[in-house]
């Protein structure tokens, strides 16, 4: 039997009028230490996105797949992409005040980190 697994999340939201506080779910991002797991799903739902606010959507998507590259530990696309799973993890979910945020951190329980990110991802994003 597989033994659960401490995992810790955010959600990844674009944030188009920071003094406003609001935002739209755009990803999750999923940290395992004991896997060494770090990795993040987002979708850009582009209608939804245009009704909540009129923003750059190609800039968005830009920031995104900086975020991804991050998680992937491509290590020609940042300093920040060469640091330890952790330690990325811990950089990408520090508090901001961008367009593109996390919420606060929060742990869990899984056997797989996979199988819990694709979960979170239907619940937090895609779920309208």
């Amino acid at each position: 039997m597989p033994e659960d697994l401490l995992f810790e999340y955010a959600i990844i939201r674009v944030v188009p009028r920071v003094e406003r506080e609001e935002f739209l779910n755009v990803g999750v991002v999923l940290y395992c230490a004991k896997k060494k797991y770090l990795k993040t799903l987002y979708e850009v739902n582009e209608e939804r996105l245009k009704v909540f606010a009129d923003i750059d959507i190609t800039e968005i998507d830009c920031y995104l797949n900086a975020f991804e590259r991050i998680c992937n530990g491509d290590a020609a696309s940042s300093a920040i992409a060469r640091l330890p799973v952790a330690e990325r993890f811990r950089w990408l979910t520090a508090t901001r005040s961008t367009i593109l945020q996390t919420s606060k951190v929060h742990p869990g329980l899984c056997k797989d980190p996979e199988e819990m990110l694709q979960r979170l991802f239907r619940q937090m994003v895609q779920q309208h």
